[in-house]
């Protein structure tokens, strides 16, 4: 039997998990088992588990339905559970190292007690100094083992499930559990301290507790904040089965109320229903009220007595009169020029046209991208939506025939960001453009991430400092309602680099269908308009931009390439577009394809992809094409830029560190061999695991048409699908 048995739910938080499994797995104390609690096989908090389960056996997981709760995944776990104590871990908060050493040794000294409470540390996600809640609270009992009547306000209610260890003998035998719905730390607290016989305290911190960017789950507006009126009445009739003395009742009493009057006073919380929880929790006050209690002094005690009066009118005026006068004022989006902010205030004031949408991609260099696949998908789709596509003035020209565009700044512009419904980016659109209301924001991303993006950006100085205000990327990113993502692997570090409370999409890249859905002569076409000539293979050299770069310097030589790979060979310079330099430079065996509208058709066109560390890699491997890591620089890009993940260990081909390398293996031909088909094969599995052709109609039917989940298409597996076809097989 294991000391400690520690129960983590994983719902939700696929991204830091890992974080959390391994805190610990590096414990210096090792006589314990790990229970993560998760979804069904397949989900990403799955994967992650999955991965820790076969690399070490005291990781056992089980499963609960996200439609359990929390409450449920806590209970699935402590009926898998065999140690002698019960621990329950968030899964994006972590134990500090040495916390089950320290527990060891206090419960050794204590003896078996039922209850262990110890300290956590509450740490701000992102500024702000860590805190220690419990300590105060803490502080004030016996030193040693004690009953509860020793330390009366210690009652449990106001302490989270995983601020303790419990003895597992002594929840089974008063066959305690979470009870369902929210708040269910409450309950659960509260019937525990009342069971316990005996307890003791840990006077040092053992958890570090993340503090979510979009605050608790239990502060968000809506009808579950009715819930926390069913734990208090659970605690409550407990305790009243239990006589319990003046000095313990007391206490329990003002603490219950103290959280269900802080719910009242904020009318954010209850959108609706505000009238009826203040009356509920006044029936639940005047029924529970201790004998000779005495309310608490201040401001709250007068919020005590009007509870127990029961008048709604008189709360609601309290509540006004303490309200601070100022309230924050919405600042008013300043486009350029007077008349251009008073034409977007007017149209602010007017309703979202509901069958209007914009788009926009890479801050309107033109149409391209995941925006420009939705957008062609919804014409066929849902034609009674209009669709405007959003671009800089000195890319009009590249807008396809037939298309509706505005160019940024414009009147036109401001007037159709205003009314639409429905915004759909792979960037982010200007700080000031509003978030209205009713209005569906769309953040499509334009890449799987190799490199660290969005916050985790920070502690990357070079790349901070071209990020700029990280505050601004947060209030632009708290716009999306949904983010889109193409592999588990994106979901996760989309979680971690865009704290927020958008959904997620698992439906591929919209841009990626073509890679599925192109003909044979859609193929010999690209060809033909890029220039390659007739019989010869076409290499794209695509690299991505570095941060510590002032422009675009190609790392190879390409012409010393060319001469060294022979005649059989053309190159396709594809320079990341923030370097797009115009027009194709066509010099022989080298094409510039830098300034071509469509990254997908200089993909469907190359035999083979040479690349460094460029989110391409990971859209051409859906082809099914031989791809060449040119990683001369690996190391410093990885001090630099920083990475989720060695690419070197699971590259998608061979790996060429100088152009040595890089001739051979082309030269000879293990660049398309068997074991780079088998490298390749590994990293599709991984990485194109929801681009299937269907991206955008899935993205159409679910943001622009309001279908339901059920009834989007599935993902197609892997090994259902056809990649368009090589041009190896085009020319023959």
């Amino acid at each position: 039997m294991p000391r400690f048995s520690i129960v983590v739910p994983s719902h939700g938080v696929a991204g830091r998990l890992s974080q959390a499994l391994d805190s610990v797995l590096a414990q210096s104390f090792g006589d314990f088992e790990l229970i993560p609690v998760g979804d069904a096989p397949g989900s990403p908090a799955a994967d992650v588990v999955a991965r820790y389960a076969g690399r070490d056996s005291r990781v056992a997981a089980v499963q609960s339905p996200p439609s359990a709760g929390l409450a449920g995944a806590r209970n699935a776990g402590m009926a898998a559970a065999a140690g002698t104590y019960l621990l329950f871990l968030d899964g994006d908060d972590v134990l500090v190292p040495g916390a089950l050493a320290a527990l060891d040794a206090r419960l050794a000294a204590t003896g078996d007690v039922d209850v262990l409470h110890f300290e956590h540390e509450r740490t701000p996600w992102w500024e702000g100094e860590p805190t220690n809640p419990a300590a105060s609270l803490l502080g004030k009992t016996p030193d040693g083992a004690f009953p509860p009547d020793a330390a009366p306000h210690l009652t449990g209610v106001q302490l989270p499930a995983w601020s303790a260890a419990y003895r597992r003998a002594f929840v089974t035998e008063h066959d305690l559990a979470f009870p369902e719905g929210h708040f269910t730390d409450v309950g659960w607290g509260g019937a525990v301290m009342l069971s316990a016989g005996r307890v003791a305290v840990l006077r040092s911190v053992v958890v570090r507790h993340l503090l979510r960017r979009q605050g608790s789950r239990l502060n968000v507006p809506g009808e579950h904040h009715h819930d926390l009126l069913e734990q208090v009445e659970r605690v409550l009739t407990r305790a009243a089965a239990r006589d319990l003395s003046a000095e313990r009742s007391g206490p329990l009493f003002d603490q219950l109320f103290a959280a269900v009057l802080k719910t009242a006073a904020h009318s954010h919380r209850l959108p609706s229903g505000r009238r009826a929880f203040f009356r509920r929790a006044g029936s639940l006050y005047r029924r529970h009220r201790p004998a000779g209690h005495r309310p608490p002094g201040g401001s709250l005690g007068v919020q005590h007595r009007v509870l127990a009066g029961g008048s709604y009118a008189a709360f609601s005026t309290l509540r006004g009169a303490n309200r601070s006068v100022t309230r924050a004022v919405s600042a008013v989006p300043r486009p350029r020029g007077l008349r251009t902010r008073l034409l977007y205030r007017r149209e602010l004031r007017r309703p979202l046209d509901p069958d209007l949408a914009v788009y926009c991609a890479y801050w309107g260099r033109g149409y391209a991208c995941n925006p420009a696949a939705i957008h062609a998908a919804a014409r066929e789709l849902a034609p009674h939506v209009r669709s405007v596509f959003l671009v800089e003035a000195d890319q009009a020209h590249t807008v396809p025939d037939g298309i509706e565009f505005a160019v940024i700044g414009s009147r036109k512009y401001w007037s159709v960001v205003a009314r639409a419904t429905y915004l759909i980016n792979n960037a982010n659109f200007a700080g000031a453009v509003v978030k209205r209301p009713g209005s569906v924001h769309l953040q499509t991303q334009h890449g799987t991430p190799l490199k660290t993006m969005g916050v985790d950006q920070a502690t990357y100085p070079v790349v901070a400092a071209a990020t700029g205000s990280f505050t601004k990327l947060l209030e632009r990113m708290d716009r999306w309602d949904y983010n889109l993502s193409s592999n588990r692997h994106s979901t996760r570090m989309w979680e971690r680099a865009f704290p927020g409370a958008h959904e997620t999409l698992e439906y591929g890249y919209p841009r990626n269908d073509v890679y599925y859905t192109a003909t044979a002569d859609d193929v010999a076409r690209v060809r033909r308009e890029l220039g390659v000539p007739e019989g010869r293979k076409a290499l794209l050299y695509a690299p991505t931009h570095r941060d510590h770069a002032t422009g675009f310097e190609s790392r190879l030589d390409l012409r010393a390439l060319a001469d060294a790979i022979g005649e059989e060979f053309v190159i396709l310079l594809r320079a990341h577009y923030f370097y797009d330099r115009g027009a194709t430079g066509d010099r022989g065996r080298i094409i510039d394809v830098t300034h071509h509208r469509s990254t997908e058709d200089v993909c469907l066109a190359a035999d083979a992809l040479i690349t460094d560390y460029s989110s391409i890699m990971f859209d051409y491997a859906n082809l099914d094409r031989p791809i060449v890591v040119y990683a001369d620089d690996w190391d410093v890009y990885r001090e630099t830029r920083g990475v989720y993940f060695d690419l070197m260990e699971t590259p998608p081909g061979r790996v060429a560190r100088t152009p040595g390398e890089l001739t051979a293996v082309l030269r000879d031909g293990s660049y398309a061999d068997a074991s780079a088909a088998a490298l390749r094969a590994a990293f599709r599995e991984r990485f194109c695991e929801f681009d299937d052709g269907r991206a955008a109609e899935r993205v159409v039917r679910r943001v622009l048409l309001g279908e339901p989940p059920e009834r989007v298409p599935p993902v197609i597996p892997l090994a259902e699908r056809t990649p368009a076809p090589a041009p190896a097989l085009v020319r023959s």
